[in-house]
């Protein structure tokens, strides 16, 4: 008895970490894909998009907004070296917040003897504000490339600040864990699906080839 019995155990025992295995793979891949499907969408669009980026046309749409400094607030600029990058009072960046909506405080500037100048780059765009250090006079200037532009740049991460930079991160390691665990499934199934190599070797190859022969 002890010898039918003793093969029948291990057959149970592999079944069981098998299961266990199956069962653990398909929590985490159902996780990270749950995690990065949104991102896995935006990012697979603007692949085409940034791919078709000279097909795809985008008319800049600039405005312009102008104020006036008032003169106790332009007194404090004069506080400001002729050439620096320290950012603007935070009084004078209050009034602009209020006067212009737009957020400077603590933004390193550009200064000249006659100007001060705060660029705000954006993701889709771009923009700046300048202070005129005689009149106080103060130009803001936005410039907007479009929704495509703007995706794109999340794509890249160009302008978008810390949180969306931590945010790739995240979203790339769920990517990672993603196909790891998919791979994974994959190789546990492989004996009931016999064209499972096959097409992970073709996505393996293809792409090579194309490096090889085709990219110089």
């Amino acid at each position: 008895m002890s010898d039918i019995s003793a093969p029948i155990t291990v057959r149970s025992k592999a079944k069981s970490s098998r299961a266990f295995w199956l069962k653990q793979l398909h929590s985490w891949h159902w996780v990270s894909a749950a995690i990065s499907l949104i991102g896995l969408m935006l990012f697979a669009f603007t692949g085409i998009t940034l791919n078709h980026a000279a097909q795809i046309s985008a008319e800049p749409v600039t405005n312009e907004t102008m104020a006036v400094l008032p003169s106790p607030l332009l007194a404090r600029l004069a506080a400001l070296p002729e050439q620096t990058t320290d950012p603007v009072p935070d009084a004078v960046a209050r009034w602009a917040a209020d006067a212009l909506d737009v957020r400077i405080a603590g933004l390193p500037t550009e200064t000249s003897p006659d100007e001060i100048y705060v660029a705000l780059p954006r993701p889709g765009g771009d923009g700046w504000v300048t202070f005129d250090r005689g009149t106080g006079e103060v130009l803001r200037e936005t410039t907007t490339r479009g929704w495509v532009a703007y995706l794109n740049d999340l794509h890249k991460g160009r302008n978008t600040g810390a949180v969306w930079f931590w945010f790739i991160d995240v979203f790339a390691v769920a990517c990672v864990v993603f196909a790891i665990t998919g791979f994974a499934l994959t190789w546990m199934h492989a004996r009931q699906r016999p064209s499972t190599w096959p097409l992970l070797g073709l996505g393996v190859v293809v792409p090579l080839v194309i490096v090889l022969l085709f990219i110089h």
